[in-house]
């Protein structure tokens, strides 16, 4: 591996040649074409851009859901493919494509240029592979005398803190990883005009909790919180650590009122953990919560004014008393 991971574009990692259909090929086809190539997927694309794509999965899923083997089979590939797809850029990181792969759980990602024409396609087994490159590289270097690898070492490990998705306490995202994956959620769904809300969760009182508690117990009490949270969350949102005792969920193709249902019910479920927190009024461990939504006309201009709304409502949530959600300027 001559570049650094931390420089590695998809580019160079991607497999060119990718098995690309038009709209109106029948399923029949594509799967027919999928074996005789085999490909795991085919991307549905016109005029090279991607519009969709079928994979081996969606091939079973589609047969389990329409039932009638004859029928699913003479339909357009245009009228059971996944879409809007999910790309990525060539000049993207490895890092960007490892945490879009990760957190929308794809593993296909067809990989476009600055014009979204098709250039190839990178794959979860392309992603894993470099990542135990860059492992095997550190077994290479523990073989070498100490006089050797003790700067290799060093990079080495670099590399894989660069990787790194989770943070080490709580095992959910990272921030880095949350700047990505956001970044990608606000530029899909400006493209294909869908919303999005994001929410700042913070623990109450929780200065007053360190200090009576301790920093350890403090610790386990960040544990507990994003377990609950992680338990309450739909499959497609994610959590991540946005700093300290705050949090960050992003909720995909979902608007203001459905943010607003979601925040309450993650407050009311840290509440009824009863984690003890006595130098607070409620006596509990308690979260409040900010929440802003993209819906495409609301003057949201990026990602960052985003999180900035949540972040300010947020504020007025404490402001308010705490233990409670504030959607609305």
């Amino acid at each position: 591996m001559k570049d650094s991971v931390k420089e590695m574009l998809i580019e160079t990692i991607m497999t060119k040649g990718t098995l690309c259909i038009p709209p109106d090929v029948r399923l029949a086809d594509a799967v027919s074409m999928m074996r005789d190539n085999n490909c795991s997927c085919v991307v549905v694309a016109e005029a090279d851009k991607p519009l969709g794509i079928i994979t081996e999965r969606d091939v079973v899923r589609i047969f389990a859901e329409q039932g009638n083997g004859n029928d699913v089979l003479s339909m357009k590939v245009s009228e059971v493919m996944a879409s809007p797809v999910i790309t990525v850029n060539e000049k993207d990181s490895l890092f960007e494509a490892l945490v879009i792969s990760k957190s929308q759980g794809i593993r296909h990602l067809p990989v476009v240029n600055a014009q979204d024409k098709l250039m190839g396609m990178v794959t979860q087994s392309d992603l894993v592979k470099v990542y135990f490159q860059v492992i095997e590289r550190q077994r290479e270097i523990i073989e070498k005398s100490m006089s050797e690898r003790t700067e290799a070492l060093k990079r080495a490990n670099e590399e894989l803190k660069v990787l790194s998705m989770e943070d080490p306490l709580l095992g959910i995202g990272n921030r880095r990883a949350m700047e990505v994956d956001l970044q990608h959620t606000h530029a899909s769904a400006i493209r294909y005009k869908y919303p999005y809300s994001v929410l700042i969760l913070d623990l109450d009182y929780f200065k007053s909790y360190n200090d009576h508690y301790g920093h350890l117990a403090g610790d386990d009490a960040l544990k507990g919180v994003a377990g609950v949270l992680k338990a309450n969350i739909r499959g497609a949102d994610r959590l991540y650590r946005y700093g300290g005792e705050e949090f960050l969920v992003l909720l995909p193709q979902t608007g203001v009122d459905g943010a607003r249902i979601a925040s309450v019910k993650m407050i009311e479920k840290v509440r009824e953990e009863n984690f003890v927190h006595c130098t607070s009024p409620y006596q509990v461990i308690t979260i409040s919560a900010g929440v802003c939504s993209f819906s495409g006309n609301d003057g949201v201009t990026s990602w960052k004014d985003m999180v900035k709304r949540a972040d300010v409502r947020l504020y007025k949530a404490k402001q308010g008393g705490r233990n409670r959600v504030v959607s609305e300027d």
